[in-house]
C-alpha cells in the first residue's frame, strides 16, 4: 500500500461520534463480535477479507537494534549531557524519532505487578460470556453507534472493509468526565488497575515529551507540554484481536497512523503481530519480553507540533491462526 493512502486511514481518539439513527439501520451496520465469529467460523466473511493487494505479506525482522531506551535515564540529565538528557539514552531516543518513530522504554517508574495486573483484568473481561459484555456495549439501545463502550468501530459504508478485532474503548482523562456506566464491573480489579495506569502514564508521557523537546533544540523542556493545555484528554482503547483460521487474508487494524500526540501502548508478553512501516518495507515491532517494557509512538498531532520534526508511523497489526492477541493503548490527543 502506499504511504500517502495509508495515511489517509487514521485512527481518531474522538470523544463522540454522529449515531446512526435507527430509521436508517441496516444489518450491515451493526457487524458480529469479531470474538463470536473466531469460535464458529472456518473462514473469515467476506466482510474482513482484505483485496488481495492489501492482504498481509511476510514482514521483515526487526534489527537487533531495534530501539529501547532507559526512561530513568533519560529523564536525570546532568552538566555533562550536552543538554539532551541522558546522554546515551537521549542519542537513542533520537536515532529511534529519526528512523521509527516509535521505541520501547524501559525503567519507566510503573510497577510490573500492575502492569501484569491490568492485562490479566483485560483478558478475563473479553473472556466472558458475550451477554456480559454487552452490558458495555457502544450501541444506544442496540443501534447508535458511539465511540465509548465495548465493540467494533463505526461501520461508515456497506463496502467498508471490517478490521479482526474487537475493543472496549474508555475515557480516562479528565476524571470527572469518566463513563463510569461503562467501565467494567468485573473482574473486580479492572477499574482500580486501570485508574493506576492511567496515573503512572502522566509521569511517562511527561519525560517523553520533555526529553523530545530538548532533542527538537527547545530552550524550554515544558514546550510540548504546554501546547497540550492544562486538561488533558486520554482514552485508553483495549484491544482484542482474536485467533483467525485465515491470517492471510484479514487485518487485525489496517495500516494507519495515529491521530495523536504519543501513544503509549501495553501489550501482553510474547503477543507479536504489530507491524510498523519503514522506507516501504513492512518489520516486525518485537513484544516485549520479561523487561515489561511499554512502546511509544508518535502520534500526529506531534508531527504537526514539531513542524515534522518527529513523524508519525504508519503500523498495523496482523492476526494469528493460534493465539489470541490483547493490548492496550492510552492515546493522549490535543485539545
Amino acid at each position: 500500500m502506499e504511504l500517502s493512502i495509508c495515511r489517509r486511514i487514521k485512527w481518531r481518539a474522538r470523544t463522540s461520534e454522529l449515531p446512526i439513527m435507527a430509521a436508517d439501520k441496516q444489518q450491515w451496520q451493526v457487524p458480529a463480535l469479531v470474538q463470536e465469529l473466531s469460535a464458529t467460523v472456518q473462514e473469515p466473511p467476506g466482510r474482513y477479507v482484505q483485496p488481495e493487494q492489501h492482504r498481509p505479506a511476510a514482514a521483515a525482522a526487526p534489527p537487533a537494534s531495534f530501539p529501547i531506551v532507559d526512561l530513568g535515564r533519560l529523564s536525570s540529565p546532568s552538566p555533562d549531557d550536552d543538554g539532551g538528557g541522558g546522554g546515551d539514552e537521549a542519542a537513542k531516543l533520537r536515532r529511534a524519532l529519526d528512523s521509527w518513530g516509535l521505541f520501547q522504554v524501559t525503567n519507566h517508574g510503573i510497577e510490573a505487578s500492575l502492569m501484569d495486573e491490568l492485562m490479566s483484568a483485560s483478558k478475563e473481561f473479553f473472556r466472558q460470556p458475550l451477554q456480559v459484555k454487552r452490558e458495555f456495549s457502544n450501541l444506544n439501545d442496540g443501534e447508535q453507534f458511539r465511540a465509548e463502550g465495548y465493540g467494533n468501530d463505526k461501520v461508515r459504508s456497506k463496502d467498508q472493509i471490517l478490521d479482526w478485532s474487537d475493543r472496549i474503548y474508555l475515557k480516562v482523562e479528565p476524571e470527572d468526565e469518566r463513563n463510569l456506566a461503562l467501565w467494567p464491573k468485573h473482574p473486580s480489579s479492572f477499574r482500580d488497575a486501570l485508574h493506576e495506569f492511567t496515573v503512572r502514564c502522566r509521569r511517562v508521557k511527561r519525560d517523553v515529551l520533555r526529553a523530545m523537546a530538548r532533542i527538537a533544540g527547545l530552550d524550554d523542556d515544558e514546550h510540548f507540554i504546554d501546547q497540550l493545555g492544562g486538561r488533558a484528554t486520554v482514552h485508553a482503547r483495549f484491544n482484542c484481536y482474536p485467533p483467525c483460521p485465515r491470517p492471510d487474508l484479514v487485518m487485525g487494524i489496517k495500516p494507519h497512523s495515529d491521530g495523536t500526540v504519543i501513544t503509549v501502548l501495553l501489550v501482553a508478553r510474547g503477543a507479536d503481530g504489530l507491524q510498523v512501516l519503514r522506507d516501504g518495507v513492512w518489520y516486525s515491532v518485537p513484544s516485549s519480553s520479561s523487561t515489561h517494557a511499554l512502546l511509544i509512538n508518535v502520534g500526529e498531532s506531534m508531527e504537526v507540533m514539531s513542524n515534522g520534526m518527529f513523524r508519525s508511523p504508519v503500523h498495523r497489526v496482523v492476526t494469528s491462526a493460534e493465539n489470541e492477541r490483547i493490548s492496550l493503548a492510552i492515546i493522549r490527543t490535543k485539545q
